[in-house]
């Protein structure tokens, strides 16, 4: 019986941090590969609660100027300008340099937040849990203090 939970403690603490690591890349992959991608600022003008857009300027002087969104952050507020890199086929960016590079990788630090307790208490690794738990609390606190 006891191999069954540490299998199924080891599953559920594996599945949070697959899906932690999914959902940051979805946005890290356009800041960690940014060569050949658009790269420009963005000066924003408004927020909703999930969203902020403004007016790109984009750094190679041939392309258009347009309007884009990106992922609203504590530090994107109107008036502000953001060093952004254009996700391919959309109007939608992503903030690049450390904040940016931070910011796209919170899921997996509150993912390995999260998986810690089960690897502490489920599977009896101390030493692994709260390395898990530093890992993961570091990049909340350095993606908080880079913003």
């Amino acid at each position: 019986m006891t191999h069954v939970r540490n299998a199924a403690m080891a599953l559920v603490a594996l599945l949070l941090l697959v899906a932690g690591g999914w959902a940051s890349w979805n946005s890290a992959q356009h800041v960690l590969l940014g060569k050949g991608r658009e790269h420009g600022t963005l000066t924003v003008t408004g927020c909703t609660e999930e969203r902020c857009s403004g007016r790109f300027a984009p750094d190679d002087p041939s392309s258009t100027r347009r309007t884009l969104t990106i992922e609203r952050s504590v530090a994107a507020e109107p008036g502000v300008t953001i060093p952004v890199v254009v996700k391919p086929g959309t109007d939608e960016g992503v903030r690049t340099g450390w904040g940016g590079g931070l910011h796209a990788w919170l899921p997996l630090g509150g993912a390995l937040l999260l998986a810690a307790p089960l690897v502490g208490g489920g599977l009896r690794l101390p030493r692994t849990a709260w390395s898990m738990a530093g890992a993961g609390g570091s990049l909340l606190v350095a993606a908080f203090f880079a913003l």
